[in-house]
């Protein structure tokens, strides 16, 4: 009997032993729970513009469907560089997420410490809305149509003055497109977005401007501008008169920008498609159709393959028309 005990006494020690040394088990990796906590949106842009209501309609609801607290944070600053470096510096945990436009891919090209690089440093989890945006003059101006102002242009080589929002903005790369296909040269003059300028060419102090579409629409029904082409895919029903800048002949300038949804580079596959489908399941909900439809940005899901795809491609596009354009930053 004694024998038996230190033999079963050894065979404890044993496997005590050997399980004291053998591996744990694998822990659940964490994305398997997320989000466990509330999520950051930081957009690089002034409050209650045209992408912190973007970010709101989207991500919000993102947040109902997960119950889950989402925090939309306006974090503006040198055109839109502080916030969209903040988000590349981010850990890629899935908790902080950037909403911007085209600056992201292009202000790298513009400054040279913008503070990331947009194919190195980020991953398109969703494409939230088409910035749709239209090219406007005042109504005292003898042209009706693009073609008309062409002309008017070309006779009048940097005679004509063209109203900035923003250097690199989507505007702007709308702008400089046209410019390059039409071969003609306009006067910068810079502004610190859309509103001011938009106020400037009513009043006749500039002569050409292009801007986003739920801006101008009041205006223009209003007959304080005169519209010549929409940036956009098709006409617009307000505007049914008014073609689209592809078929007022200049195709090569037929860009409309996009806004899209980033995470860090190093967050994890998994987690990128959890966002994807959340952020394509938002932009289906009835409400948040609602809301892009009152500011006539249309949202439209989208694979991650092709987001992938559009992102390099509009990346190289558009870094070519800063280096063709002569685009610097002010």
């Amino acid at each position: 009997m004694r024998g038996m005990k230190a033999a079963l006494g050894v065979a404890a020690g044993v496997a005590a032993a050997l399980l004291a040394g053998a591996p744990a088990a694998p822990a659940a990796p964490a994305e398997s729970n997320y989000p466990v906590r509330p999520i950051h949106i930081i957009v690089p842009y002034p409050a209650g513009g045209i992408v912190d209501i973007v970010a709101r309609a989207i991500t919000e609801q993102v947040g109902r469907d997960w119950k889950q607290s989402i925090v939309v944070e306006a974090r503006p600053g040198a055109n839109s560089n502080l916030g969209t470096a903040t988000v590349a510096r981010s850990d890629g945990d899935g908790y902080t997420w950037l909403v911007t436009g085209p600056a992201v891919l292009v202000n790298p090209s513009l400054y040279k410490e913008a503070g990331w690089d947009a194919m190195k440093d980020f991953k398109c989890v969703g494409l939230a809305v088409w910035n749709q945006s239209v090219a406007l003059v005042h109504p005292s101006m003898p042209v009706k149509t693009i073609g008309e102002f062409v002309e008017l242009a070309r006779a009048k080589p940097g005679q004509l003055n063209f109203g900035n929002p923003g250097t690199g903005s989507s505007i702007d790369l709308s702008a400089q497109k046209l410019f390059q296909a039409a071969d003609i040269k306009l006067t910068n003059v810079g502004y610190k977005g859309q509103p001011q300028a938009l106020i400037d060419l009513m009043t006749n102090l500039m002569h050409f401007e292009i801007v986003s579409l739920a801006l101008a629409l009041p205006h223009i029904k209003q007959g304080t501008v005169k519209p010549l082409a929409v940036f956009t895919e098709k006409r617009v029903a307000d505007l049914p008169d008014v073609p689209t800048i592809a078929e007022a002949g200049y195709a090569a300038a037929a860009y409309v920008p996009w806004y899209g949804i980033y995470v860090p580079a190093s967050t994890p596959d998994a987690l990128v498609v959890k966002i994807h489908d959340a952020i394509d399941k938002a932009l289906e909900n009835p409400e948040v159709q609602r809301q892009l439809a009152i500011a006539d940005i249309p949202g439209k899901p989208m694979p991650l393959d092709e987001l992938a795809k559009l992102m390099k491609t509009d990346y190289e596009k558009l870094t070519t028309v800063v280096k063709t354009s002569g685009l610097t930053a002010q």
